[in-house]
C-alpha cells in the first residue's frame, strides 16, 4: 500500500478482483461528485488561459477575500505547498504533527532545520524559532480535529513567523477560515485542496491564497499551465454547484456519526479520536490483530497510519462513506473476533 492511501489497484491485484469491487475507506475523498464530467462544455484544442482567470473568479465567488489578497492555482494542494516552500526557502520549518509525511521529506530536500511539535500531547504554544515557517493542517490529518487557531495565530505572529495553514478539509465543516486574516498579516498563506470536498481525486486542483505582494513574487517563479483544461472546466462547474456545499456538510455530519457508532459498537477499538472532518481515526485494542488482513476478505481497504509521526499500525483511519458502505463495514467488523 502507498503512504497516501487509496491505491485500490494494488489492493485489487493482491486480492485477484477488479478495482471497482473495492470498498475504499482509506482515501479521504468525498464519495459523491459535484459535477457529471460528461456534461462539461470542453474545447481541448486551444491553450488554456495561463492565468486561469475564470477559475480564480469562481474560487473568489466561493471564498470571500480582501482586496489585497490574490490566489494561485496548482496541480493539487501538495504541489501548491511544495512550490511555496521552494520559494520561501525557510531556515526553520515547524510542523504540527501528526501530519502528511511528505512535508517532512520536502524539508529534507530544502536542507532546512525541521522542528516537529506533537499536537496530540505537547503544548501547542511551545516556543518556535523566530522567523520560522509554520505548517498547520486544520482540520488535522489523519484525526480530523478542528482547531480554533486565533490564539495560536497570535502566538506565531509574535515571533514573526511565516504561517501556512492547510484547510483542505475545512469545507466539510461549518467553521471560519483563516482566509479572513490574509488582509492583515502578509506572512500568512492559506492552502486548499478542491478535489477532496468535490469528490474528484482524479481532478488535481488546489490553490494558495496570500497577500498580493507575496503572491506576485511567488507566481513569477512558477510555470504557466499548471493544471489541465479538463481540470479547469471541471472545477469551475463544481464551484458553481452551491447546493452541493450544504448537502455535503449535512450528510458528512450524519454519516460520520453513523460511522462512529458502528466503530463503537464493534468494541474493537480502545480509542476514537475527536474529529470533525470526513474521516475518523481509531486505535485498535489488540496490537496483534492484523486488521487489514481481516477486512481484506470483504474487499475493504483501510488506511493504516504508521507512516505518521506519533502514530503506529494500531491507528487506523476510516473515511466517511455512503450509508450502504458503512453498513457493509459494520457487517465485516462483526465477523472479527479478538
Amino acid at each position: 500500500m502507498t503512504f497516501h492511501g487509496g491505491n485500490i489497484y494494488a489492493f485489487a491485484e493482491k486480492l485477484g478482483c477488479n478495482a471497482n469491487e473495492i470498498i475504499d475507506f482509506s482515501s479521504n475523498i468525498h464519495f459523491e461528485q459535484a459535477v457529471d464530467w460528461r456534461e462539461l462544455p470542453l474545447n481541448l484544442q486551444p491553450y488554456a488561459d495561463p492565468n486561469y482567470t475564470d477559475l480564480k473568479h469562481a474560487i473568489k465567488q466561493r471564498h470571500t477575500l480582501a482586496e489585497n489578497v490574490e490566489i494561485e492555482v496548482f496541480n493539487g494542494a501538495s504541489a501548491a505547498i511544495f512550490a511555496l516552500l521552494r520559494f520561501l526557502k525557510p531556515k526553520n520549518l515547524v510542523l504540527y504533527a501528526p501530519i502528511f509525511s511528505d512535508y517532512g521529506r520536502v524539508a529534507e530536500s530544502l536542507n532546512c532545520h525541521l522542528h516537529i511539535i506533537n499536537r496530540l500531547d505537547d503544548d501547542l504554544f511551545a516556543p518556535v524559532p523566530e522567523n520560522s515557517t509554520i505548517i498547520f493542517v486544520n482540520p488535522s490529518t489523519p484525526d480530523g480535529k478542528l482547531y480554533d487557531l486565533a490564539a495560536l495565530f497570535a502566538h506565531w505572529k509574535a515571533t514573526n513567523c511565516t504561517i501556512i495553514v492547510d484547510e483542505s478539509f475545512l469545507d466539510f465543516c461549518d467553521a471560519p477560515s483563516m482566509m479572513q486574516f490574509l488582509g492583515e498579516y502578509k506572512k500568512l498563506f492559506v492552502v486548499k485542496s478542491l478535489c477532496k470536498f468535490y469528490g474528484c481525486a482524479g481532478v488535481r486542483v488546489g490553490f494558495i491564497a496570500g497577500c498580493n505582494e507575496w503572491m506576485s513574487a511567488f507566481n513569477h517563479h512558477e510555470s504557466s499551465w499548471r493544471i489541465s483544461t479538463f481540470d479547469n472546466f471541471y472545477m469551475q462547474s463544481a464551484l458553481q454547484n452551491t447546493v452541493f456545499i450544504d448537502q455535503t456538510r449535512t450528510e458528512t455530519k450524519r454519516l460520520r456519526e453513523k460511522l462512529e457508532q458502528v466503530l463503537i459498537n464493534s468494541d474493537l477499538f480502545e480509542k476514537i479520536y475527536e474529529g470533525s472532518a470526513n474521516f475518523v481515526l481509531v486505535r485498535i485494542k489488540n496490537e496483534n490483530l492484523q486488521f487489514q488482513k481481516e477486512l481484506a476478505q470483504f474487499k475493504i481497504l483501510i488506511r493504516e497510519c504508521d507512516s505518521f509521526d506519533f502514530l503506529d499500525a494500531r491507528d487506523i483511519r476510516f473515511a466517511v462513506k455512503s450509508q450502504t458502505d458503512i453498513e457493509k463495514l459494520a457487517h465485516a467488523l462483526a465477523s472479527i473476533h479478538v
